[in-house]
């Protein structure tokens, strides 16, 4: 059972199994042309997410404990959020949902001294192949997914950006897939040796960031609930992946135990 909550509604209704709210992205009935998707105004859900316990017993039996990063300085870490505009959250329960903690990771992250990117898709004119695969008025969609004007007007207005957070855009699905953006080279200036990566699609950008910026020698956290996908198996089986091959799958309220951590470390050293 899941659970919508319409904020400021003073209401909380479950939805039946089977009955989801609508993904993010664009939305396509029968019969007709895809669309931007539907606003469903305030509406928030969050994911059930799961790392399996066999996947914990395998990682504790090969290296002697459940996560990989067990520490992290804060002035050495980035935290990257993927998508997160308002084509994705308008017609999406689930993006709305992570928000508030997307806003929490980078309030703390910013106080202690570590830096806040937000990533929006580029328009790229569809490919030939992309128009092959995706057919021509979806591909086309896709492309102004990040919406115009500058950078930091395309993000999601509910987001805690700061004048001095970097806002980068990406033209592949990657943020780190080699000449996507410049996101890699700005951190790598700033010597961010771990990343912090939430958004949207998990399953899609997210994910694709993960593996690219973990191959690069990144450490890099996924935020298991800062992250939107359209289903919760879709999501999940993203956490798996990630969780066996790539990197730490954590909830907000350990990442944040581990920036505070972090923080404490350094001003008493």
């Amino acid at each position: 059972m899941g659970i919508l909550r319409g904020r400021g509604s003073g209401r909380v209704a479950a939805y039946r199994r089977g009955v989801r709210p609508s993904p993010p992205g664009r939305r396509v009935c029968a019969g007709r042309l895809p669309t931007v998707p539907d606003d469903l105004g305030d509406l928030t859900a969050d994911h059930d997410w799961l790392v399996e316990d066999r996947e914990y017993a395998r990682q504790e039996a090969r290296r002697g404990r459940r996560h990989a990063y067990e520490s992290l300085d804060p002035g050495r870490t980035a935290l990257v959020v993927v998508d997160v505009v308002p084509f994705f959250v308008r017609g999406s329960a689930y993006v709305r949902g992570i928000v508030p903690r997307v806003n929490r990771v980078a309030t703390a992250l910013r106080d202690a001294g570590g830096v806040v990117a937000w990533v929006v898709p580029a328009y790229a004119p569809p490919t030939a192949k992309d128009r092959e695969f995706f057919g021509d008025a979806v591909a086309e969609l896709y492309a102004r997914s990040g919406g115009e004007g500058l950078p930091r007007s395309r993000l999601h207005d509910g987001l805690a950006v700061r004048p001095e957070d970097l806002v980068v855009e990406k033209i592949a699905r990657s943020a780190w897939f080699p000449g996507s953006s410049e996101l890699p080279a700005l951190l790598a200036a700033r010597r961010i040796d771990t990343l912090l990566v939430a958004g949207t699609v998990t399953n899609v950008c997210v994910e694709d960031t993960v593996r690219d910026a973990s191959t690069c020698g990144l450490r890099v956290i996924l935020v298991a609930d800062a992250c939107a996908a359209v289903r919760d198996r879709d999501h999940n089986a993203t956490l798996h992946v990630v969780y066996r091959s790539y990197g730490d799958v954590r909830p907000t309220s350990e990442v944040l135990d581990l920036v505070e951590a972090g923080r404490r470390q350094v001003a008493s050293s």
